[in-house]
């Protein structure tokens, strides 16, 4: 069996993911990579090996010989990078979010279909231990039909990650209902079975539009976490423009009925997700999201105040990013990537995780509104879930 050759577009931050793809001589080996910051391509040739391909400009990578690249880059260049990799007719892994439109969303599945490309969207949290367990006990009935969910999101090193460089600016993100949330709004589908199909959110700039020291516009953010950035006040050298939400709540209504929630703070002290879903029969949650001592809890009888549940669930520590997600996800990208087949991650949700964000986003920005969320077409649809 033949290595497949991988490209990279966008090799530095989150490209480094495609480290767990580069296995020479066992399938798949990373060939190529791109990025307009030259340390990363130090970087990458220090991971890959000297001879690897590097350059700036992804159209010159994608004129290489390649069977899949990995779009890593900014999500506000996820379209145009993905629509000319899907025009080269190379498997796409594309990160979260798949774009920061929704018609940007609708135009890389349309191409993907024209061009009938194998597309793969990096929704890594459907490979993480807990969220599996948790729609493990779902689907075995233990709660009964789902009824209502929610998500609250402790964002502890949110005044880190998203408001030192672009993320912090609306034109590149749209948001971080957006663009923070995808992941969440995407299990929340997953877990209780069906799309939402009507949302209001609520949200504001409640801490770091306070801060007024700023890094020069020139100057890249530095974007790594640091505790000692506490309080959050006390956080410095901000992205220049500041102008996404550091507080949202979001409500949706799913087209089977489910009403669920969504709740992100980027000034929480501690940084993890709770997820919450009741059914006819009971009720799960999780405690902790991937670290050591993670559980998931199950009530399942009448009962006063029970901390401790009626039966606990322990999950093992994985190694690896995410929790252990990130070897999983590449691993099932590379044999779809050769071979097709069942996918536990989708285009079609992840399109609707974005239009979720964005409706919900244009919600909050206009008092609390309700947005419906426009259906994508049918046929499309319909092609990628006969993939």
């Amino acid at each position: 069996m033949e290595d497949l050759r991988i490209g990279v577009i966008g090799a530095g931050g989150r490209g480094s993911i495609a480290k767990h793809a580069h296995k020479p001589g066992g399938g798949s080996r990373v060939v190529a990579c791109c990025d307009t910051v030259p340390e990363h391509l130090d970087q990458a040739r220090e991971w890959y090996g000297s001879d690897i391909f590097t350059t700036a400009d992804y159209r010159t990578l994608l004129e290489q010989e390649l069977d899949a690249v990995f779009v890593t880059t900014p999500d506000f260049l996820h379209e145009e990078h993905t629509l000319a990799a899907l025009e080269a007719g190379v498997a796409v892994y594309l990160e979260k979010p798949m774009a920061i439109t929704i018609a940007g969303c609708d135009r890389i599945l349309e191409a993907a279909r024209a061009r009938s490309v194998r597309l793969y969207l990096g929704h890594n949290m459907r490979h993480m231990s807990f969220v599996r367990k948790m729609k493990q006990l779902i689907d075995a009935g233990l709660i009964g039909e789902v009824k209502t969910a929610w998500c609250r999101h402790f964002v502890g090193n949110g005044g880190d990650f998203y408001f030192k460089d672009w993320h912090a600016d609306r034109r590149l993100s749209t948001g971080l209902l957006l663009q923070k949330a995808a992941h969440d709004i995407d299990v929340l589908h997953w877990l209780c079975g069906a799309y939402a199909t009507r949302v209001n959110a609520m949200g504001s700039l409640s801490v770091y539009g306070e801060i007024t020291d700023r890094h020069d516009p020139e100057e890249p953010g530095n974007a790594k976490a640091n505790h000692d950035n506490w309080p959050p006040l006390s956080q410095t050298q901000l992205n220049p423009v500041v102008d996404v939400e550091d507080v949202s709540m979001l409500q949706m209504q799913l087209e089977n009925g489910v009403l669920a929630s969504y709740q992100q703070c980027h000034f929480a002290p501690d940084y993890w997700r709770n997820y919450t879903i009741i059914g006819t029969e009971g009720r799960i949650e999780n405690f902790g999201d991937g670290a050591e001592g993670t559980t998931i809890r199950l009530w399942n009888r009448r009962t006063n105040w029970n901390p401790g549940g009626d039966e606990v669930f322990p999950l093992d520590e994985e190694t690896g990013g995410h929790g252990g997600a990130d070897p999983k996800i590449v691993a099932e990208f590379v044999r779809f990537a050769r071979e097709g087949g069942p996918i536990d991650t989708s285009p079609v949700a992840a399109r609707y995780s974005v239009a979720v964000g964005v409706q919900a986003t244009e919600s909050l920005r206009s008092g609390g509104v309700p947005r419906d969320v426009p259906r994508l077409d049918a046929e499309v649809e319909e092609y990628f879930a006969g993939e």
